[in-house]
């Protein structure tokens, strides 16, 4: 699986492939022309409740991480639809916080390529 993170502020690239939105809400600031979003998947983004809870603490990533999992669990039909169209070609995941290591775009690529193996 090609798959990437990239925060949805940064220009889009002919290597992003698909551009696929993974947050609940849409980008502050941002014309859906400037995103270039080719899909967005709202339904694998955190509950507002878990990400006001993580709120990008790296003490909390860990504990997070696992809550988010389960959150995803309810999601089987989004998780296939990502995970076949990243089988077919590079896909990125887009996120809007500035935070980027501890994000719930980068949790999720790891929890999708952990369920390919």
């Amino acid at each position: 699986m090609d798959l990437h993170v990239k925060r949805v502020y940064a220009s889009p690239s002919p290597e992003d492939g698909a551009r696929v939105l993974v947050d609940r809400l849409w980008p502050r600031g941002l014309s859906r022309e400037k995103a270039r979003v080719d899909l967005w998947l709202k339904e694998l983004a955190p509950s507002t409740e878990l990400r006001k809870w993580f709120n990008h603490d790296p003490a909390k990533w860990d504990e997070f991480r696992q809550r988010y999992r389960q959150e995803l669990r309810q999601q089987p039909a989004a998780l296939a639809q990502l995970a076949e169209l990243a089988g077919t070609r590079p896909v990125t995941l887009l996120f809007g916080a500035k935070e980027e290591r501890f994000n719930d775009a980068v949790a999720l690529k790891a929890i999708i390529l952990a369920r390919g193996r």
